[in-house]
């Protein structure tokens, strides 16, 4: 089946945004780290906006996923890709989570926390646990 190229930025930006969730980026906060506003951002992850080739290439880098990443499994039928996406956390489990997190007093824990967490979820999070990490550090 032949893929338009709207259905290919807006697949494009799915990926963007489920790697984006994954690593427990804002929108805001990875527009930053682009140069861009979150609103873009947001365009790009509803396929609005065609994300150019040089972003595409920054932003993989930045995620430390290949290029081809963005563009895996495009083409599949989508009952194939439904039975191989992992199940999400439910808004419940998140809120939880949330309220935990945020009732530990120490920083440093936290921070040791959201590292620990990061090297679980696999080596797609080492470059957005590092960026965390410098910004979370005491300016000295």
């Amino acid at each position: 089946m032949q893929m338009s190229s709207t259905e290919i930025d807006l697949y494009v930006g799915q990926r963007m945004r489920q790697l984006r969730e994954s690593l427990g980026l804002s929108q805001g906060r990875l527009g930053r780290h682009l140069g861009l506003t979150f609103s873009q951002v947001q365009k790009y992850e509803k396929g609005a906006n065609r994300i150019g080739a040089g972003r595409l290439y920054i932003l993989a880098g930045l995620l430390d996923v290949p290029i081809q990443y963005f563009f895996e499994d495009l083409g599949e039928r989508p009952e194939k890709l439904a039975a191989r996406r992992a199940p999400a956390a439910s808004g419940t489990e998140l809120r939880e989570l949330e309220e935990a997190f945020l009732s530990i007093p120490d920083d440093s824990t936290r921070r040791s926390l959201v590292a620990l967490v990061r090297s679980l979820a696999g080596p797609a999070n080492a470059a957005v646990a590092g960026v965390a990490a410098a910004e979370a550090a005491p300016a000295g």
